[in-house]
């Protein structure tokens, strides 16, 4: 009997899972959503993640700016817990990502100073501003890493630790270690870090799957760092199942 079961057929994804806007304040304004994707388009790009600090105003107008292109966009946010953690919440889906907001919003306090941390600007897929936002972007939630950790995949979201090897806002450097009671997907890595070294330096989280993101926060930065990934397609269930080493997907270090 002849099998006629499709065969999957994996090949390699340039991802690029960390990438600001002009919404974060911390970025600069020509990091708006027509720009990186043609910046991410000429770098080589296959999958990218927009991640602003605690928003995800511009997320739409990015997924706009890249349909009809070869570019998959995850919907994402990097949000700020309670303890000054920093973490990469990704989704499959826009409604996903609105209801994270929601939340997110009730518990960031205070008001955005310009002059201080910068503008945060809502920016269309033809680059004009829609607005820009007065909430403290920069600023960190009320809300412990756990409880954000735990409604993050009630959401059917991954979890990603930013930037684990920096000195500031990463698990290590608040919290000290990650245990079991801390449910992340993934590791990231910075620039700074090899995924090879990275092995060696964090020996004890060898049971994590690392990645390495750009964290562009400047057009020059995207695609500077990026991690392959052997997935089927560009979905988020293909992604989670490569963090696992599941099926045959996996990070390729």
């Amino acid at each position: 009997m002849v099998n006629l079961s499709k065969k999957t057929m994996l090949k390699v994804f340039n991802c690029d899972l960390h990438i600001h806007t002009c919404l974060s304040p911390c970025a600069e304004l020509d990091m708006h959503p027509q720009a990186l994707v043609e910046r991410a388009l000429a770098a080589g790009l296959d999958i990218l993640a927009i991640c602003d600090h605690n928003a995800s105003e511009n997320v739409p107008y990015v997924i706009n700016a890249a349909r009809e292109k070869k570019l998959k966009i995850f919907p994402g946010m990097e949000i700020t817990t309670s303890e000054e953690v920093h973490f990469l919440a990704l989704f499959d889906s826009l409604p996903d990502l609105a209801r994270l907001q929601e939340i997110i919003y009730q518990h960031l306090a205070g008001i955005n100073d310009e002059d201080r941390f910068g503008v945060q600007a809502i920016v269309n897929e033809n680059g004009e501003v829609e607005g820009l936002s007065d909430k403290l972007l920069i600023g960190a939630t009320d809300i412990p890493l756990n409880d954000l950790l735990n409604y993050v995949h009630e959401q059917n979201g991954l979890a990603v630790a930013s930037h684990i090897d920096r000195e500031s806002f990463s698990v290590l450097s608040q919290l000290g270690f990650i245990d079991e009671s801390i449910h992340f997907d993934a590791l990231e890595i910075s620039s700074l870090t090899s995924l090879q070294q990275a092995r060696i330096n964090y020996r004890e989280l060898n049971n994590y799957s690392f990645i390495t993101s750009s964290d562009a926060h400047y057009l020059k930065d995207i695609g500077t760092t990026m991690t392959k990934i052997m997935l089927e397609e560009p979905t988020l269930a293909e992604l989670k199942m490569a963090f696992a080493g599941q099926n045959g997907r996996h990070i390729l270090e």
